[in-house]
């Protein structure tokens, strides 16, 4: 019955409605969507490119039935922020490309056993401190950013003043803005901390200046290297089991059951394939934008068509080359003010899964294996060397994984 209305109303929607409500959509996921690589020093323009491609790919993978838009994923942040410092662009690209095939893989899996066995690998007691040991291994390059360390003409005052504005903002916006407000609180922060740094005069306009207009997207080709790879894949993990949950929260709004038509295995595949083409042109991994979930709650626009034509645009704003060089031009503590939140808030999502499971924490099982998962992940712990080093996320995934696997369960008191 849903469907037939669906299918009625849709030719109703004219080719001016439909632009204007894309753009609207990608304006929603702008300020996330460019804010990942502004921070892990990847190019902006060519993170709106493989948003785009992404996007086109998902639809194309389950065949435009799902309402959602794919741009770059917080989740990996901070692994992709360590893995540039210890191996450079190309060999992270490498392993963005692996993690996106472990999607694929699980979704493989799930078209043949179902998510029983996904769940049984992955438990809460596994995927929660997982996830907190990604928003907060790499805290400290938050606080540096905030505090001007990183910056050289920006001295402490004024990176803490500008940083904390920013943060205020966003702060604000999100607790209390209605509407769309509610929707754009980091790019509320972003603009109030740049509008604040040009009446400082701390903004250096001189790659705005020496970009052309319209030129390529400075993609890179990604690489393939051992120590890359073990280090991203199990990042994939926490935005592979999120993924599902982003499903039903999109198929509470239009009421349709996604994780069977067009079915889980397809959006899962499509996510997956949407970041192994992502890191194949050296873009940040692609993930479902709750943002534009929200957007689509609030303006009930389930035309999947919208989200096809917020892509395009998307791709087409890629080739402006001056947007792509005023975006980096944003001071680095008004990012890092951003940053104390977002990574703040991925533990906060972490800690959730704990607490929403209901399994008592002190219980002797359940200690061992959240706190070797958070020492080992946060503590800066590693196993082997060169090629073959475990360490950070990776290494508290399997620590996690192989934990829950040979430690017997008990009966929580």
């Amino acid at each position: 019955m849903n469907e037939h209305v669906a299918a009625a109303q849709a030719p109703a929607e004219s080719l001016p409605r439909v632009l204007l409500t894309g753009a609207q959509m990608l304006f929603v996921a702008f300020g996330a969507l460019v804010l990942v690589p502004l921070l892990t020093g990847l190019d902006p323009s060519v993170a709106l490119f493989t948003a785009g491609v992404g996007t086109l790919v998902f639809h194309g993978v389950t065949k435009v039935t799902v309402p959602v838009f794919l741009a770059s994923s917080f989740a990996f942040i901070a692994p992709i922020q360590g893995s540039v410092v210890n191996f450079g662009v190309p060999a992270t690209m490498g392993g963005l490309m692996a993690a996106g095939l472990v999607y694929v893989a699980i979704s493989q899996a799930v078209r043949l056993k179902g998510t029983a066995w996904l769940h049984r690998l992955l438990p809460p007691v596994v995927v929660g401190p997982v996830i907190m040991v990604i928003g907060l291994a790499l805290a400290p390059v938050a606080v540096s950013m905030a505090t001007g360390e990183t910056s050289d003409h920006i001295g402490y005052g004024p990176a803490i003043f500008l940083s904390m504005m920013s943060l205020l903002v966003t702060l604000v916006l999100a607790v209390f803005g209605r509407g769309l407000l509610r929707l754009v609180p980091i790019m509320g922060g972003i603009v109030t901390g740049y509008v604040l740094a040009l009446l400082m005069g701390v903004v250096d306009f001189t790659p705005v200046r020496d970009a052309a207009w319209l030129a390529m997207p400075a993609f890179t080709a990604p690489s393939f290297h051992w120590a890359a790879i073990l280090f991203m894949i199990p990042v994939a993990i926490a935005p592979a089991v999120e993924h599902i949950g982003d499903m039903i929260a999109i198929g509470s709004v239009t009421r349709k059951n996604y994780l069977e038509k067009p079915g889980l295995h397809r959006t899962l595949l499509g996510d997956g394939l949407a970041t192994t083409t992502a890191a194949l042109f050296g873009g940040p991994p692609n993930t479902t934008y709750s943002e534009v979930t929200g957007a689509v709650t609030l303006t009930r626009a389930f035309n999947p068509r919208i989200m096809v034509v917020a892509a395009c645009i998307a791709i087409a704003l890629a080739f402006v080359a001056k947007l792509g060089a005023l975006l980096q031009t944003i001071p680095g503590p008004v990012m890092g003010g951003i940053m104390t939140l977002l990574f703040g808030s991925i533990a906060v999502v972490g800690m959730n899964t704990l607490v929403r499971a209901g399994h008592s924490l002190t219980a002797p099982r359940n200690l061992v294996v959240v706190s070797l998962i958070l020492v080992f992940g946060i503590g800066g712990m590693q196993f082997g060397g060169g090629q073959f080093t475990l360490q950070g996320v990776s290494l508290a995934a399997l620590v996690g994984i192989v934990l829950n696997w040979v430690l017997p369960t008990a009966d929580e008191e």
